[in-house]
């Protein structure tokens, strides 16, 4: 169905040699070039031998290329490719080859089917493999497929290389991935939740909880990995709950929530799903959404849980929490009889009592003294416990992309990691800028940060040969808890349905602004240039 949609829409690679105008010279290995000069030699002396030769090298070189395909499909699985583009690399990677293949996308799951025109047959093989996002050892797939469709290398070396990629150990060890989450989560808590010099060491702490679990227990335990999301959510609400309650009023509880679980949220899944019905993958963007909200409604359903387990035993916390919404409420209505023991209403209803329901409005209104981003934070409270000045996000940012591109597993002495750290500090800059002027509207504002990303990562990729889509994940996903705060935080008063919203109108914005700076970049150049959707 998804390759239907594709070439119905006629979506391009741009390295596909149909834009490109390449042509394969050398679709075999020199050693497979040497046997098939055997081909050349006296029919009469060697008739037996020919015979065999040819035979096996057409045999061995079809297969080469088809082995090829398949492993392109596992690698570009594996280390998270953004999977409306899979089938387009996939087709153009089979065209330059010379291989008659068709190619279906499902989540999870790669159908690639092989025709043979001379004895007209098929075989249909299935790729499956689940993968985490690895931004280097996804740039190097994209400089294999690239040599590839370019006639660089054979398909055989290309096999061997991606083989070798696939079965490599991870960039970095359980240590550096518990290290990274404790400060991504700390610096976030302070960037986007609004949280103080105390609250981002609880956050960090919650993180690290969070990854440990997710390393040690939910990886060697299939039973436990099905509730792995929801309990790590209850133990680190029940902790912000139990801190926030504390009667200084020094922890808040909705920064340190939000930060401790930001390591688990779907942001690229998400993004990715509303990518591809952008392009009209109907099939992997309804699956892949609907298991995105499902999965945020369980964060939510969590954090919900935790907190009001705390307060099931403080009671008296409860009755604070009570007593705090009911002074906040505009308005009140009371279901009943309303009776007038004077005189003062003797003119309404001749009298008689009135019965129905009555609403009565506030005229003077709870006013949220010293609340900043959700949290209480008076004048009188030291500098620790207040949100930091705004000249910090000058060094904080920059910190934070380093290490979400880290996070991601992208290498640290490269040029790659500068442009990504470049282009997520305009993402922020641009998402601040128009949340300044733009209020309550987190899909326009993630729309515009979006817009940003797009244009300079198009850019260097069309200017300057790098790969697109691995130096703007950084950035894009540095919009997810942005817009996320600008939508109320990731507790959104603890309702579940509000957070698969919040986060549903921000990718919405991400996906409107990633597709107007491509088509605004790819809308002036030559036809090899025109190729749309780099990321």
């Amino acid at each position: 169905m998804d390759s239907f949609a594709s070439n119905g829409s006629q979506v391009l690679d741009p390295d596909d040699p149909t834009v490109t105008g390449e042509r394969k010279n050398t679709l075999d290995d020199p050693e497979d070039v040497e046997r098939a000069c055997l081909k050349q030699m006296n029919y009469k002396a060697r008739r037996k031998l020919q015979q065999r030769v040819r035979i096996e090298f057409n045999i061995t070189s079809v297969i080469n290329r088809q082995k090829f395909l398949m492993r392109l499909a596992k690698a570009l699985m594996t280390f998270g490719a953004p999977s409306h583009r899979i089938e387009s690399q996939l087709l153009s990677a089979a065209r330059i080859l010379e291989v008659d293949a068709e190619f279906i996308h499902i989540p999870g799951v790669i159908i690639c089917s092989f025709g043979d025109q001379e004895t007209k047959t098929s075989e249909m093989h299935f790729v499956k493999c689940g993968g985490r996002l690895a931004l280097g050892s996804l740039h190097e797939v994209h400089q294999i497929y690239r040599q590839v469709v370019h006639d660089e290398i054979s398909a055989r070396k290309a096999t061997v290389k991606l083989e070798a990629l696939i079965a490599a150990k991870p960039l970095y060890g359980s240590f550096t991935r518990c290290t990274l989450a404790f400060c991504l989560s700390a610096l976030i808590c302070v960037l986007a939740f609004g949280g103080s010099f105390v609250d981002m060491w609880i956050a960090g702490a919650g993180a690290t909880f969070l990854c440990l679990m997710q390393i040690c227990v939910a990886t060697k335990s299939q039973l436990y990995a099905n509730v792995f999301e929801i309990s790590v959510t209850i133990v680190i609400s029940f902790a912000a709950r139990g801190l926030s309650s504390i009667r200084s009023q020094i922890f808040c509880y909705t920064a340190i929530s939000s930060a401790g679980i930001v390591g688990i949220l779907p942001g690229y899944l998400i993004l990715s799903s509303s990518l591809e019905l952008a392009s009209k993958n109907i099939v992997c963007g309804s699956v892949k959404m609907v298991y995105a909200l499902i999965y945020t409604l369980f964060l939510g359903f969590g954090l919900q849980i935790g907190s009001d387990l705390y307060l099931l035993f403080d009671q008296g916390a409860r009755r604070d929490l009570a007593a705090l919404a009911a002074r906040m409420m505009s308005q009140a209505t009371i279901t009943g009889t309303f009776i007038s023991d004077n005189g003062t209403f003797a003119n309404i209803n001749h009298g008689e009592p009135l019965e129905g329901t009555f609403t009565f409005v506030s005229g003077a209104p709870y006013t949220r003294e010293h609340i900043i981003d959700g949290c209480y934070r008076p004048p009188t409270f030291p500098w620790y416990l207040q949100p930091f000045p705004w000249w910090t996000q000058f060094i904080i940012v920059p910190i934070f992309s380093i290490m979400s591109s880290l996070a991601n597993l992208q290498p640290f002495w490269t040029v790659e990691l500068v442009v990504m750290v470049v282009i997520s500090c305009v993402s922020y800059a641009a998402n601040k800028v128009a949340n300044h002027f733009i209020f309550n509207r987190s899909d326009v504002v993630s729309a515009i940060g979006a817009f940003a990303v797009g244009l300079l990562g198009n850019i260097y990729s069309r200017k300057m040969g790098g790969t697109a889509f691995t130096s703007m994940v950084t950035g894009v996903l540095f919009l997810v808890p942005s817009g996320l705060s600008q939508a109320g935080g990731i507790t959104a008063q603890g309702n579940g349905i509000d957070i698969g919203g919040a986060m549903i109108a921000v990718t919405i914005g991400i996906t409107v602004g990633l597709f107007m700076s491509q088509a605004l970049v790819y809308m002036f150049g030559s036809r090899k240039n025109a190729a749309i959707f780099s990321f």
